[in-house]
């Protein structure tokens, strides 16, 4: 398991900011292209919590950035080397550029603050895109990571931010993906591996009380 220092001087807002991942109307919403995940992510929880994550962080001075998954209609630079990708080309909803599947879901709110990165390709929110450049800009040490899936995107964002030199915590709660029982299983065996694993409420408290938050034992 990984360490447990104080929450609270890992998410000291000076150099904190929270990743929301793929938590866009045609993967979250009622009208996504995979309802058993949606499903999921709202009946678990998990999309609550990422709003409230994100609104705790507007009010704590947390950088918030939007991490998002689309295509252009014509498919230009989008991957067809694994079967996930040539799937989603079936779907019948497609992430879109300039569609409402690509815009963030609901109950979570945008604001002007807030960065909004979107890719074209491949499987991590970090790898190839802007996020790394921005983290570094912003003068990131700690990355929270929530939203989904707990089977693709999620791991592969905490393995990136680990190998480069970013502190991950994970929401565990924040986190959903299929079936419903392997994202704990994942998160136990796996992510506490490299993160500091926690619940909603506990970030929440170190977005409120920067410095002060004690881990439960």
């Amino acid at each position: 398991m990984s360490s447990s220092p104080q929450l609270g001087e890992l998410l000291d807002p000076r150099h904190t900011v929270l990743l929301t991942v793929e938590c866009q109307r045609g993967v979250v919403g009622p009208d996504a292209a995979l309802p058993e995940l949606a499903l999921e992510a709202g009946s678990s929880g998990a999309l609550a919590n990422v709003a409230r994550l994100v609104a705790g962080a507007h009010e704590g001075g947390v950088q918030v950035i939007h991490a998002l998954a689309e295509r252009r209609p014509d498919g230009r630079g989008a991957n067809r080397n694994a079967r996930l990708f040539r799937a989603a080309e079936r779907l019948p909803v497609r992430q879109l550029t300039g569609t409402a599947a690509v815009q963030v879901a609901p109950p979570i709110e945008v604001t002007e603050e807030d960065l909004v990165v979107r890719r074209l390709h491949g499987l991590s929110p970090i790898q190839g895109t802007d996020v790394d450049a921005l983290l570094r800009n912003l003068g990131c040490r700690t990355l929270v990571v929530a939203g989904v899936s707990a089977n693709v995107a999620i791991p592969n964002a905490v393995f990136d931010a680990v190998n480069r030199g970013y502190t991950a915590v994970v929401p565990a709660d924040a986190v959903a993906g299929v079936p419903s029982d392997y994202t704990p299983a994942m998160i136990r065996h796996t992510l506490a591996l490299v993160a500091t694993v926690a619940t909603t409420d506990e970030v929440l408290a170190c977005f409120a009380r920067s410095g002060g938050c004690l881990r439960p034992e």
